[in-house]
């Protein structure tokens, strides 16, 4: 049986015992609610975010395109618990799906917006963070967590963040745009205690030291979480990315953080982006940034 939170009323599978091994060793089960209420259905069989949003939908008798992205031991749209391309063996997994759909106009009266752009491994950006004081935190109705759906009427689904953040960006100062949004579904307790459908939303993260990483050609294993010391450099890898991109992807920087690991000079790290990460053309000054600060005592 599955680990259960303190409350008793979400079993939690249990991580498996041993080392870092390919996903498909373990028989690996985890439990997943949809956000806004439901019941507890278990999701197996993936090796990638496609794959296990796929895996959702059946469980939920939904259409995969519902969903927009999943939370870990959270309901909440909480980004800081946004699943990425690792999901520890105890994580619950909450899936939020569209709700309603809003369109704003947006002036654009100066070179930043404010945003800071993610997306959901599976062709849906969305609005991670919005800086206090900025263009957009002036615009009624924008959300952090709504999904990009279209720009001046150009759908944007099947786009990565960081292509998002490069059409926001090139919008001309000084002109007025149209965004078109969708929220999330609202979860009941914005109606009526969550209490009445059953669980409480929040889930005890469990203690376990292993996850399962899901690898960017397809593949998935289960590793040792990352030390401390590592962990701190991701994710100033992930600072970097948004000062320097406007996105945020803790997968992508942890990609970064090895790839420049395995260099020991920041020439080859950069031939290395070149080759297999082109499509996010990194600004030079990124590139040498991220450099040093994996290579720094």
């Amino acid at each position: 049986m599955g680990k259960k939170d303190k409350k008793g009323d979400r079993p939690l599978p249990p991580p498996p015992a041993g080392g870092a091994a390919p996903a498909d060793a373990f028989d690996m089960v985890f439990h997943c609610q949809l956000a806004h209420g439901s019941q507890t259905r278990q999701v197996r069989d993936f090796t990638n975010v496609k794959q296990l949003y796929e895996s959702i939908a059946k469980a939920f008798s939904i259409a995969t395109e519902e969903i927009l992205y999943c939370t870990l031991n959270t309901h909440k749209v909480d980004m800081t618990r946004l699943l990425g391309g690792q999901i520890g063996l105890d994580d619950f997994l909450f899936a939020h799906v569209k709700g309603d759909t809003k369109v704003v106009k947006v002036n654009k009266d100066g070179p930043a917006l404010g945003l800071t752009i993610s997306d959901n491994g599976a062709g849906y950006a969305f609005i991670k963070k919005i800086r206090d004081d900025s263009i957009m935190s002036k615009v009624d109705q924008v959300a952090v967590g709504d999904h990009i759906h279209a720009i001046n009427g150009t759908e944007l689904n099947g786009c990565r963040h960081f292509e998002v953040a490069r059409m926001l960006k090139e919008i001309a100062i000084g002109s007025e745009f149209t965004l078109q949004l969708v929220e999330p579904k609202k979860a009941f307790d914005a109606i009526a205690p969550r209490g009445a459908v059953g669980g409480t939303g929040e889930v005890k993260v469990g203690e376990g030291k292993k996850t399962l990483r899901m690898k960017r050609d397809g593949t998935a294993v289960v590793e040792d979480v990352a030390s401390d010391d590592v962990q701190v450099k991701i994710n100033k890898i992930d600072d970097l990315l948004e000062n320097f991109v406007g996105i945020r992807d803790m997968d992508l920087s942890t990609t970064l953080y090895h790839l420049a690991k395995d260099c020991a000079e920041a020439d080859k790290f950069a031939g290395k982006l070149d080759v297999e990460l082109s499509d996010f053309e990194f600004p030079d000054d990124f590139v040498l940034d991220a450099h040093e600060l994996v290579h720094s005592k």
